[in-house]
């Protein structure tokens, strides 16, 4: 019951941003259809092209027919986007699916790196904070964290972009590849997308670490403060057991929500980095899109990273209970 009701409601979310979206077509000033039509009378004269012919286009552009009532607009948007019909660029002339199936696997490419090593390096550093409590290392990673936790992702790398490529000149500070080279499963083609993507990752690393293990360090100074981990140095338990499989298990638990749902918002957040670095993902076209006034494109990549946000906390909520069974205890003590 409690799974149909958390899909129910994250299909209701996404009907709610397609609806948006819809609204978005219509009332925009100067949106896609005013754009289409102007870009049409501008081709012919008013007696060469009919009216029907600038809304068949528009149509085609934008999966609203405005010749049609408003409910059957709706409704025929809103059976498009389920079907993966998106509409076409404006300013690409490409269908807005397949520029989104192009640049979505390098987004997915970049995050998914960034987001793996903030995590892995926040968790562990937190789990020695906490052990070493008090401690003068304890104190100044704390500092640390908190100050790098503090600085845009953007500030670091509009630095990292001065220093390491224009001033040292050590790694390519735009493209996702080197220009020229044929993509493919070689050595070159792979070393040249890890040089190109160093740079955001690190952005990203650098400014989020911080506070994963501030995090990691709070949750696992509570758990040394429980009875049962005293109950299992009493018991002769040996340290190395209770660190990882007691302490640090169940600090790392809280965090994986958090975790998911970080997952689905740094497809947001890559709009600037990826502005920042030229990097052809689904962040720098939305916000081509935008600048080009290109409503379908710039709807359709909303629509796509919207989905990603809502299918990550779905994800987070159902199998969170499987992830730490004393939901599911809690769960059943309530029902009952």
């Amino acid at each position: 019951m409690y799974v149909v009701k958390r899909v129910a409601q994250a299909l209701l979310t996404f009907v709610s941003v397609v609806t948006i979206t819809f609204a978005l077509v219509r009332a925009i000033p100067g949106g896609p259809a005013d754009f289409i039509r102007a870009q049409v009378m501008q081709s012919g004269s008013s007696s060469e092209v009919s009216m029907s012919e600038i809304n068949s286009l528009v149509e085609s552009y934008t999966n609203v027919d405005p010749s049609t009532p408003l409910h059957v607009q709706y409704f025929n948007y809103l059976s498009s986007v389920l079907q993966g019909d998106l509409g076409q660029s404006v300013w690409y002339s490409r269908p807005v699916a397949d520029i989104i199936v192009d640049a979505a696997p390098w987004t997915i490419f970049l995050l998914s790196i960034s987001i793996l090593l903030t995590f892995g390096i926040g968790i562990v550093l937190g789990a020695v904070m906490a052990y070493l409590e008090g401690t003068r290392f304890d104190s100044s990673s704390t500092v640390v964290s908190m100050f790098l936790n503090s600085v845009p992702y953007y500030i670091a790398a509009i630095f990292l972009v001065y220093v390491v490529s224009i001033q040292l000149g050590m790694l390519p500070q735009s493209g996702r590849f080197t220009s020229g080279l044929d993509p493919g499963l070689n050595l070159e083609f792979i070393v040249s997308v890890f040089r190109h993507a160093l740079l955001p990752i690190v952005s990203l690393v650098v400014t989020g670490f911080g506070g994963v293990a501030i995090t990691m360090r709070g949750n696992a100074v509570q758990e040394i403060g429980e009875d049962y981990i005293r109950v299992a140095h009493l018991r002769g338990v040996p340290g190395k057991r209770i660190a990882t499989r007691y302490v640090g298990r169940n600090a790392v638990l809280p965090m994986y929500t958090n975790f998911m749902i970080s997952v689905g918002f740094m497809f947001g957040g890559s709009v600037i980095l990826e502005e920042i670095f030229a990097y052809e993902g689904l962040g720098l076209y939305l916000l081509q899109a935008i600048e080009a006034r290109d409503y379908p494109l710039m709807m359709g990549t909303f629509l796509i990273i919207s989905l990603a946000v809502l299918v990550c906390i779905l994800i987070a909520d159902l199998t969170y209970s499987k992830i730490d069974p004393r939901i599911s205890d809690q769960g059943s003590r309530e029902a009952y």
